[in-house]
């Protein structure tokens, strides 16, 4: 049983209520005692938890990403799709709240069996067949006698953006989705049975100055064998990928070519501006480094090693001593 979340206005006036004596409070817990039935809709059946549910908002909240960016390159104009709602609803409901003449695209997700159904508002498709036949992107609704032609651009370019929703699976599953059908009449189209469970992503699409709805349609069928992948313990469990041992190979081979700078620090000191200007030849100035303590070595300015000051073929060199471990220069 769910517990209800009262608003501030409801605590507000069932402490009113109280107060007047409008309600008694020994009433209230003698109904509370009582054992209370919840009606339970045997046509709604909810097969998907809250935790898969949104796992499936995931994935599309990815999917509305790359389909906007894949749409605003391919018609030159602007475009925003956000997810709009994840439901769980009887097969029949989604055909009845979807309109008598629209686009539907029925297509397979292999490996995965059963079809789904991308339905998109007349507004959306017809606003992007007259963006890519050179028109501004204005929406005129003649979706129900679309020429063979018209059919042929609208399927292609939905069937083009198949390659944002396999990528946005990809975290999940490979699938290979493959237009099947073409419809405008969701009446023709029974997928699965009318008390079927569904998943229904809505998606709030823009393009140029037209707005509209995509729907998908993901019947039960087709998410059971990979439903238990759909929860955040899977994603927490898969988010750490193996090492790639080529890759790990030609990253670590291009680290050990890049140069960094190597600077043996001899000493510091601080003097003020007076003694700056007051310098002559041959004067001295005392540093802070004993002559009996190791040098720091810096590597890209960054402290790394002590070493010892010599002679190597002639040339000035350094020893190592020892690495210079984070939090060693402030210990004290």
């Amino acid at each position: 049983m769910v517990d209800e979340v009262l608003s501030q206005n409801e605590i507000d006036s069932l402490l009113s209520a109280l107060t007047t004596g409008e309600m008694d409070a020994e009433e209230l817990k003698k109904e509370e005692k009582e054992k209370k039935v919840r009606v339970y809709d045997f046509k709604r059946a909810l097969r998907f938890s809250k935790d898969q549910i949104r796992g499936i908002t995931r994935i599309h909240e990815n999917y509305a990403r790359l389909l906007t960016t894949f749409f605003s390159s391919q018609l030159r104009s602007y475009v925003n799709i956000s997810v709009a709602s994840v439901d769980q609803i009887p097969y029949e409901e989604f055909i009845r709240s979807i309109p008598n003449i629209t686009v539907l695209n029925v297509f397979s997700v292999s490996p995965l069996e059963g079809r789904v159904i991308m339905e998109v508002n007349p507004n959306i498709a017809y606003g992007m067949l007259d963006r890519v036949l050179g028109g501004k992107g204005d929406s005129v609704n003649k979706i129900e006698n679309l020429t063979e032609i018209e059919t042929i651009l609208i399927s292609q370019l939905l069937e083009k953006g198949f390659s944002s929703l396999k990528e946005a699976w990809s975290s999940l599953l490979d699938i290979d989705p493959v237009l099947e059908e073409f419809e405008v009449n969701p009446q023709f189209l029974q997928l699965v049975s009318p008390n079927e469970t569904v998943v229904v992503v809505s998606l709030n699409t823009t393009i140029g100055e037209t707005s509209g709805m995509i729907n998908i349609c993901i019947p039960h069928i087709v998410l059971e064998p990979i439903i238990s992948k759909l929860s955040v313990q899977y994603w927490m469990q898969t988010a750490t990928k193996k090492r790639d041992p080529e890759a790990y190979e030609k990253l670590s081979t291009s680290i050990q070519k890049a140069n960094v700078v190597a600077k043996a620090l001899l000493g510091e000191t601080t003097i003020n501006i007076q003694q700056f200007l007051d310098l002559n030849k041959e004067d001295v100035i005392a540093l802070n480094q004993q002559i009996d303590q190791p040098l720091t070595l810096k590597i890209n300015d960054e402290p790394k090693f002590y070493v010892q000051p010599g002679k190597y073929k002639n040339k000035l060199s350094v020893q190592v001593l020892e690495e210079i471990k984070e939090g060693n220069e402030n210990d004290e």
